[in-house]
């Protein structure tokens, strides 16, 4: 297998939130390497759960579609309790979801994707620009950061062959018993051994059996254990048999196939029920968070930057939220538009979100099969660090609201959704958002536009994108401005994120946007009296 001498970001992992940010740096012409250490994508479905912000993300690569297409239909997106899968008193309850591009929050609600069917997805798009640029079957071995970049050790794992790679930026989406956090010598806080489970994938003919209950997941209450994970809710099955390992019996040999097949016999409540198990995997439920996201030239996302427990469904997305930050920091900062500085900004604003999911997800564990499950939690999170210019009017929130979204253009928000009618590909204010920062105003004033071109003549390209003008009519006129409490003459920066950088009340408000984008990409720190913005 060949090898570049050098790229200018490496990935390790090529889970999830590795293919997620292989996807993003592509659509910002970023040239990469990702070195995944399996054979293939995941056999196991793992994580299943894909809330609302990343199907945005995955909207915007152009993925939604055949993401939806992989998951199970939106009229199973229950939760089912009772004490087994024959249960006569069984509860079932759904989660709010808005069909896609509908009026609620947001044109992309959430869906459940296992993991196995999910990863193949991304890698397809993840290979289309160039497909040398994902290597799976190659590990990193070791690797030495100077400064300047990082000098990486691969290992081809068909051939055993060494490699070395020089990157600008090495990633590490490798998860938090990966080398890249090791190597890198970052610790992690928080309690681990939560919970212990061993996952059953296996197949049965249950299809006709749930067929009045269809649900995602199957919480099985007292004397039930665990629960089961639905697949396609036909055949294919996961059961999550909660153990203790420190008082186990002592003849229960979790490796014997007759033993897991009586485990799901149980669980369903079908003593006759034909059962083949494909594989197993053990899992503890932790609870952790790196002490740092950045190191030098190193940085961490996903499982490797923290792990969250499964309860509530927030793990993966958490990771996939942190690549869509980072991603369009490296794409400034590796093509000379921004400085270093940029990249403090990634931690600043991600790591308190990671937090909150922490104790979220926590809560939820302890509460067993009571918790909530929000779809749109992670629409929240709002972002305050030195890539947003804030609004001195506005007092500083917590990350995340854990209650409810409440659209804002405030900085540090995300860009709030309302429906368009428009050219083909255009149903959403969330369409307008392209790789670069983004104007939105609501009126033809050739003044933003002035200063847009003389951005992008400094080579920090703005696209202005006005609301009402030509083809592109809001569905309900005026409703973005509302949301926003933009003024008429006003505009709301976006970053490639979709989350507000500036808000400006007309043209003349100081800095003018060249000014405010200069500020947001050297890491400047602007005293809230400087930054000229109101409602």
């Amino acid at each position: 297998m060949h090898f570049p001498k050098t790229t200018p970001v490496l990935i390790v992992g090529g889970g999830p939130v590795g293919l997620t940010l292989s996807n993003l740096l592509s659509r910002y012409g970023v040239d990469h390497l990702l070195v995944e250490a399996r054979p293939g994508t995941s056999r196991h479905p793992k994580a299943r759960g894909v809330s609302a912000r990343s199907m945005e993300i995955f909207r915007r690569c152009g993925l939604e579609d055949a993401v939806r297409g992989a998951g199970l239909p939106a009229s199973q997106v229950f939760f089912y309790r009772g004490r087994d899968l024959v249960d006569p008193d069984f509860v079932r309850s759904g989660v709010a979801h808005d069909a896609p591009g509908g009026d609620g929050n947001t044109p992309s609600p959430g869906l459940i994707c296992s993991q196995d069917a999910l990863e193949p997805v991304l890698l397809r798009r993840a290979r289309e620009p160039a497909a040398d640029r994902v290597r799976f079957s190659a590990r990193l071995l070791s690797f030495t950061e100077d400064g300047e970049g990082v000098r990486a050790v691969l290992e081809d794992r068909a051939d055993g062959e060494q490699h070395t790679v020089r990157a600008e930026w090495l990633v590490g989406c490798d998860g938090a018993a990966g080398t890249v956090r090791a190597g890198a010598g970052v610790g992690m806080d928080g309690p681990t051994g939560l919970g212990h489970f061993l996952s059953v994938r296996f197949e049965a003919p249950l299809g006709e059996v749930v067929a009045d209950r269809a649900s995602a997941s199957y919480f099985l209450t007292p004397p039930g254990q665990g629960g089961f994970m639905a697949v396609d809710n036909n055949r294919h099955w996961i059961y999550q048999y909660p153990f203790d390992p420190d008082h186990r019996r002592g003849d229960e040999d979790l490796t014997d196939q007759e033993h897991l097949k009586n485990l799901v016999r149980a669980a369903a409540g079908i003593p006759d029920l034909e059962v083949s198990v494909r594989d197993t995997m053990v899992w503890r439920m932790d609870a952790q968070l790196a002490s740092t996201y950045r190191s030098g030239r190193i940085l961490l996302a996903g499982d490797a930057a923290h792990v969250i427990p499964p309860t509530g469904g927030h793990g993966m997305n958490t990771g996939i939220g942190d690549v869509d930050n980072l991603a369009w920091k490296l794409a400034a900062v590796t093509t000379g538009r921004a400085t270093a500085a940029l990249l403090d900004s990634y931690e600043a604003e991600r790591h308190p979100v990671a937090r909150q999911v922490i104790d979220l997800s926590t809560e939820n564990a302890r509460a067993r099969a009571g918790y909530r499950i929000d779809d749109e939690l992670l629409l929240t999170a709002a972002y305050c660090s030195t890539a947003v210019i804030p609004n001195p009017e506005t007092p500083t929130r917590p990350p995340l609201d854990a209650s409810s979204y409440h659209p804002s253009g405030d900085p540090g928000h995300r860009a709030p959704h309302t429906r368009l009618n428009g050219p083909s590909g255009i149903s959403s204010t969330l369409d307008l958002i392209g790789p670069d920062f983004t104007l939105i105003t609501a009126a033809v004033t050739p003044a933003w536009q002035q200063q847009a071109d003389t951005a992008t003549a400094a080579d920090i390209p703005v696209t202005v994108r006005r609301l009402n003008s030509g083809r592109l009519r809001e569905e309900h006129p005026g409703s973005f401005n509302r949301l926003c409490a933009m003024a008429a003459t006003g505009a709301v920066l976006v970053r490639p994120d979709g989350h507000i950088a500036w808000r400006a009340s007309s043209p003349s408000a100081c800095p003018e946007l060249l000014q405010a984008l200069q500020r947001i990409l050297t890491g400047a720190r602007v005293p809230s009296s400087a930054t000229g913005i109101s409602h």
